[in-house]
């Protein structure tokens, strides 16, 4: 009989437009393997949101295998090591696994490659990271001229429909996802993020689906919170539930500057990636060499450490960067415009080192991906390769009545559901609500400070 294929299941977690599995079924019985490693991501473990939609869409992979009477193998431990270990112990005849770019999974894709034979199949981009080059044959850096050029390579091939396949004669032995112990207990968070998300990848189709009916109205709606205008497929596409030509693909009849914007989005998760594979710690360490007296270091102080808990709880007393990290720690996700808000403020109000907000987001977003995370904050915090710059300080409570907030603020910060629009985005003295924090410092006094502490460093 045919040796039987593994197929690495990471963050590709569909049936449907997966090369990996395409070329698994077409070479023997597959077996489909996802392997629980928090040894090689080092300080990358997943997050306890990351988590809990991890749980839920493996689950739902593990029945949609069941369509062919396939399902789905647990290990946990070293990916590397648990794969060679299986291929021995069932005598695979190969593993295939679409490529990962994160460097803790370049690393083990170099291990696992001298044990077995192992088959690497892009599918989680566009286009392949790297690929799309400057007329001299290097990596672009700025993202304009780089999705100008990637446009011209798209769609770069087909969508892949779902492959039939064959299973093993016997399967090896699984752990029990319940017993990975990924969803909150003592206490479980999680009413909110249940409440808000289905998980899996007919959720992530029929969200395609929602979203191609209004992708029209996309370019003024995704900047208006209260509307919510915007396409929620980030955590589905983060996880490999759609992949990114998939949603290309979806939306390619759809014309106008809605769609557009959007598509442009989709090639930002490209750019990212080819970020990462040029500088693979720029989740953690600035491209711009800022002196570290820049920033207020919540390590030194206990007033800053409780400026910094004020921004993760919600308790700054701005309407609009509260009410963004409430929904934030609610759902798992936070609105577009209302992240770059919230992160401004923590990096240029506050004065406190984005890697402190990279790595909170890290925890708490349901879409928490290396190289968007990262590449997001170097953008807001003026220290990226290509990105805003530092004096560039966005207003919150301006862009609050631009954008017209009122009605999320009252749905996230309900101290103020009752006050009129005149008073939502920045409450006076008059009107603030006794439960509400005051402002940890006014918007001018944080301008000038921020101002000034840029100037110094740079003198």
């Amino acid at each position: 009989m045919t040796a039987p294929q593994i197929v690495w299941f990471r963050r590709d977690l569909r049936l449907a437009d997966h090369p990996a599995l395409c070329a698994a079924a077409s070479a023997g019985p597959v077996i489909p393997v996802y392997v629980l490693d928090d040894e090689t991501t080092g300080d990358r473990k997943m997050g306890g949101a990351s988590r809990w939609w991890l749980h839920h869409s493996l689950a739902s992979l593990d029945k949609s295998l069941g369509r062919h009477r396939s399902r789905l193998v647990l290990r946990r431990g070293d990916a590397a090591k648990e794969l060679a270990k299986l291929a021995k112990e069932v005598g695979a005849g190969a593993v295939h696994a679409i490529r990962h770019y994160e460097p803790w999974w370049r690393k083990a894709q170099g291990a696992l490659g001298k044990e077995v034979d192992l088959g690497l199949y892009d599918g989680n981009y566009l286009l392949p990271p790297g690929t799309v080059t400057t007329g001299s044959g290097d990596p672009y850096k700025i993202y304009t001229p780089f999705a100008k050029a990637a446009r011209q390579c798209l769609p770069a091939r087909e969508v892949l429909d779902e492959p039939s396949f064959s299973n093993p004669d016997t399967w090896p032995k699984s752990d029990k996802l319940d017993d990975w112990d990924l969803l909150p207990t003592k206490p479980d968070w999680a009413g909110g993020f249940r409440k808000a998300w289905d998980v899996g990848e007919s959720a992530a189709m029929a969200q395609i689906d929602d979203f191609a009916d209004r992708v029209k109205d996309y370019e003024g709606d995704r900047n208006m919170p209260s509307i919510d205008g915007s396409s929620r497929l980030s955590p589905h596409l983060h996880f490999g539930e759609i992949s990114p030509t998939q949603v290309w693909d979806r939306l390619a009849r759809h014309s106008g500057q809605g769609a557009d914007t959007y598509r442009g989005e989709l090639l930002w998760r490209d750019y990212a990636q080819t970020i990462i594979c040029q500088f693979p710690a720029y989740p953690s360490e600035s491209y711009r060499d800022y002196d570290p007296s820049l920033w207020r270091n919540p390590n030194r102080g206990h007033v800053i450490a409780e400026e910094l808990a004020a921004w993760q709880q919600g308790r700054t007393g701005y309407p609009i960067v509260d009410a963004g990290m409430r929904q934030l720690w609610a759902t798992g996700w936070m609105h577009n415009r209302v992240r770059m808000i919230a992160a401004s403020f923590l990096v240029k109000h506050l004065l406190i080192d984005w890697r402190h907000g990279e790595q909170w987001f890290w925890d708490t977003l349901v879409d928490a991906d290396y190289g968007n995370n990262g590449v997001n904050w170097q953008w807001i915090s003026g220290t990226g390769v290509d990105s805003n710059m530092f004096v560039r300080i966005m207003a919150p409570l301006t862009q609050s009545e631009k954008f017209d907030a009122g009605d999320y603020i009252r749905e996230w910060v309900p101290e103020l559901a009752d006050l009129p629009d005149a008073q939502i985005h920045d409450p006076d003295d008059r009107h603030r609500p006794d439960d509400y924090a005051d402002k940890i410092i006014g918007h001018k006094e944080a301008r000038e400070r921020a101002l000034a502490a840029y100037r110094e460093m740079k003198a």
